[in-house]
């Protein structure tokens, strides 16, 4: 696995969970649960993008923790994936950087 790789379905990740928290914000129905997972994951993808870019000690952890948030949010995001296309995208973009990341960690 390349770190360049990860760090750009990270990146990519995150600016998808970004648009998909901000459009949530704007629903007229309850999507408390999915706008609190795409901001954790939003922010945790940057993190670690930003963890793989510096050749932190800890990119294995990170990486791992990573692909869990990743897989919550796409479950939670697949919910509202038929009512909302930023949720399909948001959802499979976090399946892409889940598996990414778990790659990245057994590479380790």
């Amino acid at each position: 696995m390349h770190i360049e790789t990860c760090i750009g379905e990270c990146v990519t990740t995150a600016k998808i969970a970004n648009r998909c928290f901000d459009l949530c914000l704007a629903e007229q129905h309850n999507m408390a649960d999915c706008i609190r997972l795409t901001s954790e994951c939003s922010t945790f993808c940057h993190t670690t993008a930003s963890a793989l870019e510096r050749n932190s000690p800890f990119i294995k952890e990170m990486c791992t923790l990573c692909a869990q948030i990743c897989e919550a949010c796409a479950t939670v995001c697949e919910q509202y994936a038929d009512m909302h296309e930023h949720c399909k995208k948001c959802a499979e973009a976090c399946t892409r950087c889940q598996e990414v990341c778990e790659l990245m960690a057994a590479a380790i």
